[in-house]
């Protein structure tokens, strides 16, 4: 019959019948134009690929472009020589065909319903054919007669595997299909909207519906690898087409908000993948970003697919598989001057009260070594895990508290806790509301930071962490490579990606207690500015909301000053405590009255030792013969008869020569801004020899001081009655 239409013949282009068939009146033939007409584009297959997508590339036997849009890379690859030449295959997207299919795909019509325009848009660019190109068809029809039909699923088998894509409404979308082939694995896409082999435009994320009820999603590379951790709970995704997933054009914004772990192939493009899709959700607006690190024993393409099937608990393998987090950039946080004004909501309960420690806020508990920091703290957190006050510092409630202490051993670690008088009637509840470690051997890294969330958890709901305490920083400290302890930036670091992590990770509202060693606090210190004593000071001032310090000024005294700096309170005066019948307790005024005496009397003691040391070394070196400039006394006896640093001795004899007891002899040392040290009745060593007999004679000459120092401005004076010497205290 004339008008029944072969649909082999129908969905082969060399042979489809003209669009406007139907409405012929004459019977329908196969035609020689398609073929020509793709002879024509093989023949002159550079020029067309150079004019359709400009910014391609030649290599050896092939060309390659990004896309059928034409941007820069390598995804998209034509086949230049041999019996494919022509064919095109796009990795990204699983798109392909033969020149025809190309110029359609970049000129964005449709091989079906626009196939004359097609046909039209190449015959116009490739113009009357000469007979030179005749000469040429039969040659290149017969190179290209075994790839002269479009490869379709029809030609690749049933599909062994099919995995479904729903948006938000848990509408079907999109399909992938998977066919087993002799080259191996193929996939290919199907839109549901155009009905069509190709790939929706943006391209969806896979189990969306489920990504929008987690806070935690895990993306994998591939189908079967989310199916496998989906069966067993955890939520997962990909994006379609796994690692050569287009990147720019996939949708992601299902993630934004979460928190995410990338969960890459282990070997190089999955790597490389990661940090890609990192950068892309980053810039995105996750919550967080976390990459497994996947041991290195396990072989190469290992995924959570082969993690599955041998019996791993996946839970547990992210849980413990060490990481690598990315920090993100967040959105810096700005309220109006009327929104501030108009919030009347309540202020958030202090954990500790008065403002010690803030919900999300952090106290930098100081001390020198064996001050008491740790018996301090165990007494503290004791009191905080009951709801009792101590020290007239107060819990909102019975606390649920952490605290990991790197210090003391097990065996002493019971026998102090059982020094402690508790009381019987809140003892269950201590029991259930304070953890402890015993001595710990470890670093706050990454694999720190796992081990301690997962020792949280094995103890608490880790939401309901009130207090994190870690006893000393010292001990765990790590900045990996950006210094120590006493460098700004390392300790900068240190906060922002260890201990902020930790408590991100446990409970973004919990508090946390670090203790933390002090330098020696001198008195100037202590009086004008203790907490500079604090290693590192620069960034955990700057850091911390609350400071406290525990000085005790005479070693052989039991009395400590309990020192504070608030950031969110008002001022906390400071204590005098000591532990009495083995419990703290707060000293009474007279007690800290007798304390301020006894260490100034002390203080007082020290100045004198000093003083009287310097004005003998001064005397006796001049009987020596040695004479001495400020600046090289100060140098010669650094540390030595207990005097301490050179800046230390500098000041004692900047204050003893403001005081008289040190003058200065210009005329002996011209080239000395202010000459000699000289002190009341010191004399000067002088050895002469009598050139005739050679005898030595040894006899002590009297050095009179020539400038004073002035007690009004500190200026040098010069004298008028070099013997009479005069005192100004």
């Amino acid at each position: 019959m004339s008008n029944v239409i072969d649909m082999k013949d129908f969905f082969n282009f060399n042979t489809a019948i003209p669009q406007n068939c139907f409405e012929s009146t004459a019977p329908w033939e196969p035609s020689e134009q398609v073929s020509e007409l793709k002879a024509r584009l093989l023949y002159s297959l550079k020029s067309c690929l150079s004019y359709l997508l400009p910014g391609g590339v030649f290599q050896r036997n092939k060309f390659y472009v990004g896309d059928v849009q034409g941007n820069p890379g390598q995804s998209l690859v034509v086949e230049l020589e041999g019996n494919r030449i022509g064919m095109w295959h796009d990795f990204a997207t699983g798109e392909g065909g033969d020149i025809i299919s190309l110029w359609a795909a970049v000129t964005g019509k449709d091989t079906r319903s626009q196939f004359p325009e097609i046909l039209t848009d190449i015959s116009q660019w490739s113009g009357e054919r000469t007979k030179s190109v005749y000469a040429m068809v039969s040659e290149i029809k017969k190179k290209h007669e075994a790839t002269q039909e479009e490869e379709g699923p029809e030609l690749l088998g049933a599909p062994t595997a099919r995995w479904d894509y729903f948006d938000e409404a848990n509408k079907l979308i999109a399909c992938v299909y998977r066919y087993e082939t002799d080259s191996g694995k193929q996939y290919r896409p199907w839109d549901v909207k155009t009905c069509r082999n190709r790939a929706p435009n943006p391209r969806p994320l896979y189990n969306i519906p489920g990504i929008l009820k987690a806070k935690t999603v895990v993306l994998v590379e591939g189908e079967k690898s989310a199916d496998s951790l989906m069966k067993h709970g955890i939520t997962a995704t990909t994006a379609m087409f796994g690692a050569n997933a287009p990147i720019d054009k996939t949708d992601w914004e299902s993630l934004k908000n979460k928190h995410e772990i990338i969960w890459p192939d282990h070997d190089e493009p999955g790597r490389q993948y990661a940090d890609k899709v990192s950068l892309k959700l980053k810039n995105l607006g996750v919550a967080s970003i976390q990459i497994l690190q996947i041991p290195e024993n396990k072989p190469k393409g290992y995924d959570a697919a082969d993690s599955d099937a041998e019996g791993v608990d996946l839970e547990d393998f992210i849980e413990l598989c060490q990481k690598k987090t990315i920090s993100i950039n967040k959105m810096v946080p700005a309220f109006t001057l009327g929104q501030l004004l108009q919030d009347d909501s309540p202020m958030p309960s202090d954990v500790i009260a008065p403002r010690i420690v803030t919900p999300g806020g952090l106290l930098i508990f100081g001390g020198a070594p064996k001050v008491g920091k740790s018996d301090f703290l165990i007494s503290w957190l004791v009191h905080m895990a009951a709801g009792k006050p101590f020290l007239e510092m107060k819990p909102a409630n019975p606390l649920k508290i952490f605290y990991l202490q790197t210090e003391i051993g097990y065996h002493y670690l019971r026998e102090r806790l059982k020094q402690l008088e508790l009381d019987p009637d809140v003892l269950e509840q201590i029991s259930n509301n304070l953890v402890i470690t015993p001595q710990t051997r470890m670093l706050l890294n990454d694999e720190g930071i796992a081990k301690i969330v997962q020792t949280i958890n094995d103890f608490f709901d880790s939401k309901t962490v009130d207090l994190i305490v870690i006893d000393p920083l010292r001990n765990i400290f790590d900045a990996g490579d950006h210094g120590t302890e006493n460098d700004n930036n390392a300790m900068l670091f240190f906060l922002q990606e260890r201990l902020e992590r930790l408590r991100h990770q446990v409970n973004p509202n919990a508090g946390m207690i670090v203790a933390h060693h002090t330098k020696k606090i001198t008195k100037k210190l202590l009086e004008e500015d203790p907490f500079q004593c604090l290693s590192g000071a620069g960034a955990l001032r700057g850091f911390y909301t609350t400071g406290m310090i525990l000085f005790r000024p005479d070693e052989t005294k039991t009395p400590r000053q309990l020192m504070f700096e608030l950031r969110n309170g008002g001022r906390i005066n400071n204590k005098w405590v000591d532990k009495m019948g083995g419990k703290w307790s707060i000293l009474e005024e007279e007690s800290e009255r007798l304390v301020n005496k006894r260490y100034g009397e002390k203080l007082d003691t020290e100045r004198r030792r000093k003083h009287d040391i310097i004005l003998q070394l001064i005397y006796d070196e001049a009987r020596k013969g040695k004479l001495y400039t400020a600046s090289q006394f100060c140098k010669a006896f650094e540390n030595r008869s207990g005097l301490g640093g050179q800046h230390s001795i500098r000041d004692r004899i900047d204050v003893l020569a403001t005081k008289g007891y040190i003058k200065f002899c210009k005329t002996a040392a011209r080239k000395s801004k202010y000459g000699f040290l000289c002190v009341e009745a010191m004399d000067l060593k002088e050895t002469k020899v009598d050139p005739a007999t050679g005898e030595e004679t040894t006899h002590f000459q009297p050095i009179l001081p020539t400038h004073y120092k002035s007690a009004e401005d500190g200026s040098i004076i010069t004298l008028e009655n070099l013997s009479v010497w005069f005192y100004h205290d």
